[in-house]
């Protein structure tokens, strides 16, 4: 197993690398790494450098660099506006959006958020949950770092009208539809697949009603997380985990098919027949947020 390493882009310059602090410490004193060992070392921005351990001395390691190699960026940056819940849940939330490829974490303070930050408070907890993005893209061996931001109030962030082409709030609600007719709809008009997306994730016991009319006036489109109500974290890792899995499907369905040999399947498809997948939505309904002032969507159920 190759060991991996994080080092911010401006420490990545030159030939060769320096770990330092806590870096440094897990290098020498939980793995003991020998001069020769190859690790890798991720600069959160799209590069991956392989290197070799050489020197140990004074608290810092050299790594001299063998080879680079530049992953592109998701093709869809996805920001998970999460309500803060109780306790250290947002640390584990925190991680399993890195894990997921969340591009942004925005933890918002909600008026059934119990937890509440003094300014300074705030400086370090956010500071603290960045570390925790960082071990999460160690540990999957993910070029690119999601940035966490400060805790927002719900209505700053609405206020500040950020677009989304796809913004989701996950939602109780009845009438909520599941991302993938979002998804055929948004694909069906602009012939490929969102390059923006976000969703809005409540605490316990969920946005408020005013909170979600306002987050749906912002032009926010309400899924369903299914039959169950689930825990703020469980929900947060489900919607992504949908996402993703929409992302990569419409992806690869983009990719040229392989030959098929000249075989042919029996009976007509689906587009021959015009029949309809199972919760696919008919082309002429219109499932695209309205235009106008949005800043994205995503409500989360309660726990």
């Amino acid at each position: 197993m190759i060991h991996r390493f994080y080092l911010p882009p401006e420490q990545c310059q030159g030939e060769t690398l320096l770990l330092a602090g806590g870096e440094a410490r897990h290098a020498v004193q939980v793995l003991r790494l020998r001069r020769g060992q190859r690790v890798v070392v991720l600069n959160g921005a799209g590069l991956e450098f392989l290197c070799q351990t050489q020197d140990s001395a004074h608290g810092k390691v050299s790594l001299a660099i063998l080879d680079r190699k530049a992953v592109p960026a998701p093709a869809c940056q996805i920001t998970l506006l999460q309500a803060v819940p109780k306790g250290q849940t947002i640390e584990s939330i925190v991680r399993q959006a890195a894990e997921l490829g969340a591009s942004r974490i925005v933890p918002l303070l909600t008026e059934r958020v119990v937890t509440r930050f003094s300014a300074r408070e705030a400086v370090r907890k956010t500071e603290k949950w960045q570390r925790v993005a960082i071990e999460a893209i160690k540990q999957c061996g993910l070029a690119w770092l999601p940035k966490v931001q400060s805790p927002s109030p719900l209505q700053e962030w609405l206020a500040r009208q950020e677009q989304f082409e796809l913004p989701f709030l996950a939602s109780l609600q009845a009438g909520s539809r599941h991302p993938r007719q979002y998804f055929e709809a948004f694909g069906a008009k602009h012939g490929r697949t969102p390059r923006t997306a976000c969703v809005w994730v409540g605490p316990e016991g969920d946005f408020t009603p005013a909170e979600t009319d306002a987050i749906e006036a912002a032009g926010s489109l309400p899924i369903t997380l299914g039959p169950r109500v689930l825990r703020a974290d469980t929900a947060a890792a489900y919607c992504l985990s949908v996402l993703n899995y929409e992302l990569q499907a419409r992806f690869h369905d983009a990719e040229p098919a392989p030959e098929t040999g000249g075989l042919e399947t029996a009976g007509a498809s689906a587009s021959e027949t015009g029949a309809r997948a199972p919760g696919s939505t008919p082309r002429s309904q219109s499932l695209l947020p309205k235009p106008g002032p949005q800043s994205s969507s995503g409500t989360a159920p309660a726990s």
